[in-house]
């Protein structure tokens, strides 16, 4: 299963040619409902939104969102091995509660810091 961070989404949304594959999208996807605020922030600050809105629906339709909850914000007050943003952070401990329930997760993200977050928690990475 694929743990999704906002940096893969908003880059398939966005047209960025580093955007993955149409097959990425084929996978089981998972995120953070985190992600769903992240994405529309951004939508909403674009000109014009309108236009990407579409985009980011069809994506966000196709995500299995987990909730935060009170376990996975509690891991997300915790401290890391390596120093990371508050966002990270709770992206960090959602995909660290889904592995602890028994998930096979790999994180797909372009952020080289959450990258770094994720290897030092021993989250596998998907190659996008």
């Amino acid at each position: 299963m694929i743990y999704l961070d906002s940096s893969v989404a908003l880059a398939h949304i966005f047209y960025e040619p580093r955007a993955p594959s149409q097959e990425f999208w084929r996978q089981p996807i998972v995120s953070s409902r985190l992600l769903e605020y992240e994405i529309w922030t951004r939508i909403h600050s674009a000109k014009p939104a309108r236009r990407r809105s579409g985009d980011a629906k069809a994506i966000t339709d196709e995500i299995e969102f987990i909730e935060m909850t009170p376990e996975i914000l509690a891991r997300a007050l915790r401290p890391f091995p390596i120093q990371v943003r508050t966002l990270d952070a709770l992206h960090l401990a959602s995909a660290d509660y889904l592995r602890r329930q028994g998930e096979t997760i790999e994180l797909a993200s372009y952020d080289k810091r959450l990258l770094a977050g994720a290897r030092a928690i021993g989250i596998p990475i998907c190659p996008i």
